[in-house]
């Protein structure tokens, strides 16, 4: 472009003919005949402040911010105060910025520091060690109107202890409620650990005093973690998705007896998925050896009739888990349980259903 202008040619046909527009013929030029400028905003990028305070400013803005007079104001307001006075030592940022830098922005008052939650890792190896309980909600006659049921669930066997259903929720409820569980299946001092969610009521005095008395011990889920207390939500889900559960109750007492045949029905016919399809009866009152070696004589009986229809190995063999957790703890391949039974050492060399350990 530069011959062009040497053999007269005009600015405007110039660029025409190179198809360049005017404005970076002039950027070009610019930036050929003149050095860049570094702009403010790269500078700070690569590290250079061209604009920063000098040593003798920042030790006049610290001493006029620790002054008396300013030792207990905010930086805004320090700035405010001085340019009411015809004064600039800095923006608000600046101070800041200095400030934090010398260690002087922090907390003055004395803040509450809570330990973190421990995650509740729970384990339980026979019927009876371990509860779990909850209360939830059912739908009453009229809106805005419910019911409370209190459950109160074995972890290990997922027998229904004891439930109730009342109008409210109360403390001295769970107290009744616990006091004749425990007289009911004679819990001996030591024996049982209670777990439940962080209610309020829960967590009451009056109920952790009677759990004191009766020597059980108690833990408590962590506060937003939904799956502390997995026993009782699904426990809870079985309940409510069951067909002949109503919309709503259209009274305390019609729940009390839909409970009834409920409890009576979970205990004694549910097949539980998690006790290789045992009832939890079976499970907590002993009868599930019994039943499981029943059931595995018939497979192997099927084997022998039809050997055809099954693994070359034989039938899979129907097993219960001997330990269940909550929050089972993570443990390297050497570590063991530190009490309890192994997990499953019965029929190792055949595929077995249900052989995991329950846990959520």
């Amino acid at each position: 472009m530069t011959a062009l202008f040497a053999a007269g040619v005009s600015q405007r046909e110039a660029c025409r003919s190179t198809s360049t527009s005017r404005a970076s013929w002039h950027r070009w030029r610019k930036s050929a005949t003149s050095p860049p400028a570094q702009h403010p905003f790269r500078l700070v990028r690569s590290g250079i402040q061209p604009h920063a305070l000098g040593v003798q400013e920042r030790s006049e803005l610290l001493a006029v911010c620790n002054s008396e007079r300013f030792c207990n104001s905010a930086p805004r307001a320090i700035v405010a105060t001085l340019l009411d006075e015809g004064h600039y030592l800095g923006s608000a940022s600046t101070i800041y910025r200095i400030l934090r830098a010398e260690g002087l922005v922090h907390e003055r008052r004395a803040i509450a520091t809570h330990p973190a939650r421990v995650k509740p890792e729970l384990m339980a190896t026979a019927p009876n060690e371990l509860w779990s309980w909850d209360v939830t909600k059912l739908a009453g006659p009229a809106k805005w109107t419910w019911f409370s049921l209190y459950l109160v669930l074995d972890v290990f066997s997922r027998f229904i202890i004891a439930w109730e259903v009342a109008t409210t929720e109360s403390t001295a409820i769970a107290q009744a409620l616990f006091s004749e569980a425990a007289r009911e299946h004679r819990v001996q001092p030591g024996q049982l650990h209670v777990h439940a969610d962080g209610g309020s009521m829960m967590k009451a005095k009056s109920l952790a005093l009677l759990f004191a008395d009766l020597g059980i011990s108690k833990s408590h889920s962590r506060p937003h973690v939904s799956n502390d207390n997995p026993y009782s939500e699904a426990q809870f889900k079985t309940l409510k998705y069951r067909p002949e559960f109503p919309e709503f109750f259209p009274s305390v007492q019609a729940a009390r007896l839909f409970l009834v045949d409920f409890v009576r029905w979970y205990n004694h016919e549910h097949r539980h998925s998690g006790l290789a399809f045992l009832t939890p009866a079976d499970v907590h009152y002993g009868r599930a050896h019994e039943v499981l070696a029943k059931r595995n004589a018939a497979m192997r009986q099927a084997w022998v009739q039809h050997p055809r229809r099954f693994h070359p190995t034989g039938p899979a063999t129907y097993a219960l888990a001997n330990t269940v957790y909550i929050n089972r703890p993570s443990l390297d391949q050497s570590e063991a349980p530190t009490q309890g039974a192994p997990i499953n050492s019965a029929n190792t060399n055949k595929p077995v259903l249900d052989k995991r350990v329950a846990c959520a």
